[in-house]
């Protein structure tokens, strides 16, 4: 599956396929964290099925409007608690399989949307 870039936007995902993404020029083979202008990479989750509101400390401290989880090659449910977390900071949270999420973010990305991906690699 192949993306665009949309003109204006500092990061965007151009291609992804398992075991990689390619960001902007860059390919990724490790699971990534994105924000609208920063690539974060080598985020390492202990049990993503587990997912707690301090597995994603450094995100939440950046207070994106929406954020976005690529589990992978597989959609998983989101852990109830951590939604709810989220949700009393302001923060949406939506998970999905990889491809989706990086869809959604450049989608967010083109309106000007304060958002970040966390995007599994597998």
């Amino acid at each position: 599956m192949k993306f665009v870039r949309e003109p204006g936007s500092a990061v965007t995902v151009r291609q992804v396929e398992r075991g990689l993404i390619r960001v902007g020029s860059e390919i990724v083979t490790e699971n990534v964290i994105l924000f609208r202008d920063t690539i974060r990479r080598g985020w390492k989750p202990d049990d993503v099925a587990n997912l707690k509101e301090e597995d994603l400390a450094e995100l939440i401290a950046e207070e994106p409007e929406i954020l976005l989880f690529g589990s992978g090659w597989q959609s998983l449910l989101p852990p109830r608690d951590l939604v709810f977390a989220l949700a009393r900071k302001g923060i949406g949270f939506e998970i999905m399989d990889t491809p989706a999420a990086c869809r959604t973010f450049n989608i967010l990305v083109s309106e000007g949307r304060d958002v970040a991906a966390v995007l599994l690699i597998d």
